[in-house]
């Protein structure tokens, strides 16, 4: 959610498509305007970033873009992204992968939380609490980001 953060600090309208209403009423809190299940805002968006791992989520990112949006997936590992009708890319629509994040990008983006003063939900978990840390995150128990504390 630092994302929306980000984008909100660059007078960004964002909408956020997540299937637990817990991470829908944080992303409102952190000044969506809208969140809501996988589905459409009824805006069309100029621009979409799939973070799921799943490839059905990609047409729906496609299908919620104005003609001429781009769709960025950034994710280390997806599943297939379904055969779909070229109607859904007409348009000049754009679907892009985005790499890992390199060093730079991380002090760049560093660099503008202080700026934005951007601030971040954090769960703190001890090392030997890997495994639940884990477990919550499969489960959606907590909102934000998880940290492992090494002392």
């Amino acid at each position: 959610m630092t994302r929306l953060l980000t984008l909100r600090y660059w007078g960004c309208a964002v909408h956020v498509f997540t299937r637990s209403q817990a991470h829908q009423q944080h992303a409102l809190e952190l000044g969506a305007v809208s969140a809501t299940e996988a589905g459409s805002s009824g805006v069309a968006l100029d621009k979409a970033v799939v973070f799921a791992p799943a490839g059905e989520v990609v047409l729906r990112a496609l299908e919620a873009i104005r003609p001429g949006g781009i769709v960025s997936i950034n994710t280390i590992h997806m599943s297939d992204i379904p055969s779909f009708p070229y109607a859904k890319l007409w348009g000049e629509r754009t679907i892009r992968s985005v790499a890992n994040a390199t060093f730079r990008d991380g002090e760049e983006f560093l660099a503008l939380a202080v700026i934005a003063s951007l601030r971040s939900t954090v769960a703190v978990y001890p090392l030997n609490k890997a495994n639940t840390a884990l477990d919550d995150l499969k489960h959606s128990r907590f909102n934000g980001q998880a940290i492992l504390q090494v002392s």
